[in-house]
């Protein structure tokens, strides 16, 4: 049984948020900390609660832990979680901390394009799959899906398999607790931020900077409220049919070409 490193307080808290609402998922985890202070403190309160192991061990024994990381997750601040998994994970399902903590020192905004794609309850899996099928095409940096209300079995699913023609194998994926949270530590990190939905600015007109990240909403009801009001502006693509919106797998293909065709020019 594999034996995954977490670091990171964002990262730490996320799995504890996955394991509240999965049974037997906490027994699969341990936690190692050295000197708790505050944020540690709650952390550890957190996976108390729902009885994942902890254990107070050296500062050294935490840097063995994390020797293997990628630099910029080295830095554990003085608590890790182990997590034992069943198979081994595939490489493009990655934890969203570690990743957005891995772009902090590449290029500046101005030299590199990111695109993220954030799918707001898209419970179809055929949509997904197609959306990560355009995510691969049109060089888009990682597709984000909710722990909940979401087609997001991106290693057991079939459907989203075959819908994306075999993209979901490699294009990079996280799973997150809270979209909103997600997209605010986003912007944070230099990104802007639309919103697919009708009433927005057309995509002819929209300048996509160089950090994007678009969000769709679900099939029926389109982006939930409250993230609809985090998204620094709303985008909207022409249509000229009979009925009233374009499938959202289709509308996600169309903005994430428009984001590429103008990262060309």
């Amino acid at each position: 049984m594999a034996e995954i490193i977490i670091t990171g307080f964002h990262a730490i808290e996320e799995r504890i948020r996955r394991a509240e609402n999965s049974n037997g998922l906490a027994s699969t985890m341990r936690i190692l900390y050295s000197k708790p202070g505050p944020r540690i403190k709650k952390i550890l309160s957190q996976a108390k609660t729902i009885g994942i192991s902890q254990t107070q061990v050296d500062d050294s024994e935490l840097d063995s832990l994390a020797s293997h990381l990628p630099e910029i997750a080295r830095d554990h601040r003085g608590i890790v979680m182990c997590v034992k998994e069943n198979h081994t994970k595939p490489q493009n399902i990655i934890d969203f901390d570690q990743w957005l903590a891995s772009i902090q020192n590449q290029e500046s905004p101005d030299e590199k394009r990111i695109t993220v794609m954030i799918l707001d309850s898209v419970t179809d899996p055929h949509n997904v799959g197609a959306i990560i099928r355009s995510a691969d095409q049109f060089a888009c940096s990682l597709v984000i899906l909710p722990s909940r209300n979401s087609a997001n079995d991106i290693e057991g699913n079939d459907i989203i398999a075959r819908s994306s023609a075999g993209a979901s194998a490699w294009v990079p994926v996280s799973i997150v607790t809270n979209l909103v949270r997600t997209l605010q530590q986003l912007k944070e990190s230099g990104f802007w931020t639309y919103g697919a939905d009708a009433g927005g600015e057309t995509v002819q007109t929209c300048k996509f900077p160089k950090r994007t990240a678009i969000v769709m909403g679900s099939e029926g009801t389109g982006i939930s409220r409250l993230l609809k009001s985090e998204c620094d502006s709303i985008v909207s693509i022409p249509t000229n049919g009979r009925i009233d919106s374009l499938n959202v797998s289709v509308a996600a293909g169309v903005l994430l070409y428009e984001v590429y065709r103008q990262s060309l020019n």
